[in-house]
């Protein structure tokens, strides 16, 4: 009989495309990756595995074991799910990914309710962006994602996932506290042309909104730095280094020598949780989106 754990090796590799990106994808070394995939080999009397350059590709054999072995854990997934619904307790253990800001401004709170509602449910989080985290549930690799878009610049988004809205989370714009706008009440994009600004990385989601965002307004961005985390961000701008976009959600204060001012055509990301659709019944998941949705409301979010 084919061993699970073992269908579920094979399937890492056929969806990562190589044996360290299914070590990484399971948590495991690459030695116990090989070493499950020669016991499979043995198992079913086929090579399953083939050297392709420094690397291995699936055979023949390998792919369509994979094909099974990919609608076999989705079989499992939907059992599971039943199990768990027959139930109506929320058990076991879920794993959660979120963005950083939304690590720091909801999952305190929503952890700690789901540890105190639901103690046979072990919730665990694990930081990551968006772009990480939607293949991750997709794959089965963590149960819940809490993943944002921008109101001008949907996530795509893969068929299979269910999803709900966890809040509104409205921008402002920093500048440092010497910039001839830092007192005003409000301000348009344009008033902001001339400047530098601090965006995050090239290539992450929120640097491409932004400069489609500005270039949307006429202004062709002169980005000075990039950084991933918005407190230093913030640092930057203190230091009177550029301006930028600073999302309220997990902000907390703001650091001596920068101002937020909202801007009058309100800038705002919406923040939603995504699992994958065959796991929609399991009750864990809609105690961990109503933590979410709760914490949310908390901080002052508006849910849809």
């Amino acid at each position: 009989m084919l061993n699970l754990d073992r269908l579920r090796t094979l399937n890492a590799v056929a969806r990562h495309g190589s044996v360290s990106g299914a070590a990484d994808g399971l948590h495991v070394t690459t030695s116990a990756v090989s070493q499950q995939l020669a016991k499979l080999e043995r198992e079913t009397g086929q090579q399953l595995l083939a050297k392709n350059g420094r690397g291995v590709r699936l055979t023949d054999a390998g792919r369509l074991l994979a094909e099974h072995a990919s609608r076999i854990l989705s079989q499992v997934e939907l059992a599971q799910a039943d199990l768990e619904a027959q139930r109506g307790q929320a058990v076991g253990e879920l794993l959660l990914g979120a963005f950083p800001t939304a690590a720091r401004g909801l999952f305190p709170a929503a952890l700690a309710e789901l540890r105190d509602a639901h103690p046979q449910l072990r919730a665990r989080l694990e930081e990551m962006e968006p772009d990480e985290a939607v293949p991750r549930v997709v794959r089965g690799d963590i149960d819940v994602a809490v993943v944002l878009d921008w109101y001008n610049k949907p996530l795509p988004m893969p068929d299979g996932l269910a999803k709900a809205p966890i809040l509104d989370d409205p921008a402002d714009v920093a500048l440092p506290a010497g910039h001839p706008l830092a007192d005003r009440d409000e301000l348009d994009l344009e008033d902001l042309a001339d400047d530098e600004w601090v965006s995050w990385p090239r290539g992450e989601f929120c640097h491409d909104w932004l400069m489609l965002t500005l270039r949307g307004k006429g202004i062709e961005p002169r980005i000075s730095h990039m950084a991933e985390e918005h407190h230093t961000q913030l640092a930057l701008v203190a230091a009177g280094l550029g301006v930028a976009v600073a999302p309220r959600l997990g902000r907390g204060p703001v650091p001596d020598g920068v101002r937020v001012v909202p801007v009058r055509h309100s800038m705002c990301r919406h923040v939603y949780a995504v699992w994958r659709a065959d796991a929609d019944r399991r009750p864990s998941i809609r105690a961990a989106v109503e933590a979410l949705r709760t914490a949310g409301a908390a901080v002052g979010g508006r849910t849809g």
